[in-house]
């Protein structure tokens, strides 16, 4: 059984940054492809940026020269950079390990992130 632990959100004005961090329990992020998700106001959740084995990154086209996407084996963490934040970028954050058909494990609780003036 895994769980996954979000942190680092909050309420940030436009054009601030946050770093959001990842746990898991087990060292379950070296085996895996990692991603961070949202869920905005009345949205569909949806995949914001991954990382994989190899530390190869993609991102939304939303997010792309914003967000950062990083792991840490070490400290068996993912983490997500964001500047240049936006009212839109306004949603909760997740992160899970994007499978075939779905992600591999229950969400966590997630991290509230707010871009508000």
């Amino acid at each position: 059984h895994v769980q996954l632990v979000e942190s680092g959100g909050g309420l940030v004005q436009p054009g601030g940054s946050l770093r959001l961090s990842c746990a898991a329990s087990g060292s379950i992020f070296s085996t895996n492809t990692m991603a961070w998700y949202r869920q905005g106001p009345g949205k569909q959740r949806e995949l914001v940026a991954g990382i994989t084995r190899s530390s190869t990154t993609n991102y939304a086209d939303s997010v792309k020269g914003r967000f950062t996407i990083s792991r840490d084996g070490a400290k068996n963490t993912v983490s997500l950079q964001m500047n240049s934040l936006k009212p839109e970028d306004t949603a909760v954050y997740y992160c899970n390990a994007p499978g075939i058909n779905g992600p591999l494990w229950a969400w966590g609780q997630g991290t509230q992130v707010t871009v508000s003036s």
